[in-house]
């Protein structure tokens, strides 16, 4: 609902893969089943293996990504290796795994401990913070990978009601938040004390999470990639303005359509019980408009295409039980947080438009908080780069060269100044 995460594999592969001594040749190559892991070619690049729901996805340490099933062009599995361009052949990079077990409030979740092979007392560690979607993250999701890949020890775990761990799959910030303190428990007990700093990286809707479990999980910083700092309804209704604006519609649309999400604010934080008059007006007046059905938002274009007599009925079955705390305030949880903090923006995000939580960073940022702002020009959610269409679809490519960088060097405490296209926002 608020901030997905997308997962899609990416076509377009761009990588420069170098012929390294350390590789292997592809006439020592023997194909075989993917696996999940980090290989690498002896000098520093590497391509992590996850698991996606049509089989295995690639990600390489330079941002490119696809689908290890079907690009085998680039890459294709072996045992203990890939083998990369049909030239070269990449080992597998050792790395230690835990996995476990642990409760929060009333769910017992599932959680996985991955450390280099060489992590000791100096070792960063961090936790990642899930975005919206509804899918577990153990050996699916590559960011985690990428930051072992670059010498830092993760854990991740199940969110409530998804993958392995039980429960009932919530979007109640607070809990979630909650779930992630528990989570950062687990990660140091079962690292024992052989890690350095220890930080939360929040994904998307985890930008809301990290925040409010950084004090009671006793982090040394927080990292937010594609995170925003406003309410749900704010981001349904920049949602909505940016959506239309792409498509190319005019300003007198764009207000009709700011009246519109004023409404839908109000439907789905009353639990449909103010606003639906209002909503019922809009929909006979406006639902033959070209524009109309280019509205989706977080929840508007739902609201919009369900008679107000279902939602007096039965509500929106899909939005009932996620257990929204529609009375959080980003930027007051934001002032509680003194921890240092990264934002990473992407410039072109439809999902969470950035205009506002720059806005807001900045205002916290003069109030004294310590917070670092990049933004990538022409990503879109998830930081990828995309070609657009002329009817303002996009088509995502690859994850942002850089992105990953900064997030790693962030974490082990020694930011650099250049990260592929980023442009570091300076104070007002």
């Amino acid at each position: 609902m608020v901030g997905f995460l997308s997962l899609a594999a990416c076509t377009a592969p761009q990588t420069d893969i170098r012929n390294a001594e350390a590789a292997g040749s592809a006439a020592s190559f023997s194909p075989a089943d993917c696996a999940v892991g980090i290989y690498g070619d002896g000098t520093g690049d590497f391509v992590a293996i996850t698991q996606s729901a049509k089989g295995y996805q690639y990600s390489f340490s330079d941002g490119v990504i696809g689908d290890a099933t079907l690009d085998r062009a680039l890459l294709e599995c072996g045992k203990n290796s890939v083998l990369v361009d049909q030239r070269h052949v990449w080992n597998e990079i050792p790395i230690r795994e835990q996995d476990t077990r642990f409760t929060s409030g009333d769910a017992k979740l599932a959680g996985r401990l991955l450390e280099p092979n060489d992590a000791g007392e100096q070792t960063p560690l961090v936790v990642y913070a899930h975005g919206s979607e509804p899918t577990g993250w153990i050996g699916s999701v590559r960011d985690p990978y990428q930051m072992v890949g670059r010498g830092i020890s993760v854990f991740v775990y199940d969110k409530r009601g998804t993958g392995q761990s039980e429960g009932k799959y919530s979007q109640n910030f607070p809990r979630l938040a909650g779930d992630l303190v528990a989570a950062a428990n687990e990660a140091k007990r079962l690292a024992q004390g052989g890690f350095g700093r220890f930080g939360l990286v929040g994904l998307s809707q985890g930008g809301w999470i990290a925040p409010l479990a950084a004090e009671q999980a006793q982090a040394d910083f927080i990292a937010i990639g594609y995170g925003l700092v406003a309410d749900i309804r704010e981001e349904d209704a920049d949602q909505v303005q940016r959506e239309l604006s792409d498509a190319g519609y005019s300003s007198d649309v764009l207000r009709i359509a700011r009246k519109i999400t004023d409404v839908t604010a109000r439907v789905a934080s009353s639990d449909y019980t103010s606003g639906l008059d209002e909503l019922a007006e809009f929909q006979r007046k406006y639902s033959s408009e070209a524009w109309f059905p280019v509205i989706r938002g977080s929840y508007t274009g739902v609201l919009l295409n369900t008679s107000t007599d279902e939602l007096r009925e039965r509500g929106v079955p899909q939005f009932n039980d996620l257990d929204i705390d529609w009375s959080l305030n980003p930027i007051n949880v934001l002032r509680e947080v003194d921890v240092p903090q990264l934002w990473v923006l992407a410039g072109e995000d439809r999902e969470a438009p950035i205009g506002l939580t720059i806005n807001r960073l900045q205002t916290l940022r003069d109030e004294g908080s310590d917070i670092s702002i990049y933004m990538f020009p022409d990503t879109d959610h998830g930081m990828r780069e995309f070609d657009q269409e002329p009817d303002g679809t996009r088509q995502l490519r690859r994850v942002t060269s850089g992105y990953y960088d900064l997030i790693a060097d962030y974490v082990k405490g020694r930011p650099g100044s250049h990260y592929g296209r980023s442009v570091l926002v300076e104070d007002r």
